[in-house]
């Protein structure tokens, strides 16, 4: 009966030890994104951050770290307020900024990788990568 407990604690020990996988903070997910596309100003400010040409608000700073890990990782550590609030952006972007789209596409996919990986399932989500 003894070993049985040992065995217990020690196999909840292990369970409680494997580290969980890590998602990205969940601060920003309020974040209002329809006042963000009803304003070049406030989206131009956004896409100037990620492309380092102007300065980062805390919520910008924190996608511009994210954004690479994230495309490499299918959004794995995205939660799905923020899955589905970069579908929106990226929609916003390819139909009304093509060419702010296409600066981002050259900083962040210069060979196109993401855009051959992603392609089709965006397109069932209604965004159409050229």
């Amino acid at each position: 009966m003894r070993l049985c407990f040992v065995l217990f604690v020690a196999c909840l020990g292990i369970a409680l030890a494997k580290p969980q996988e890590a998602k990205y903070t969940t601060k920003y997910d309020n974040v209002d994104l329809d006042e963000i596309i009803k304003s070049d100003r406030l989206m131009k400010n956004y896409v100037n951050c990620l492309l380092e040409k102007g300065n980062c608000t805390p919520d910008g700073a924190e996608l511009k770290k994210h954004l690479p890990d994230a495309l490499h990782t299918d959004c794995s550590k995205c939660s799905e307020t923020q899955k589905n609030g970069s579908k929106k952006i990226m929609r916003h972007l390819i139909d009304n900024k093509p060419d702010w789209w296409k600066q981002l596409e050259d900083k962040y996919d210069k060979e196109g990788t993401y855009k051959k990986k992603y392609r089709e399932e965006l397109s069932k989500e209604g965004i159409q990568l050229q």
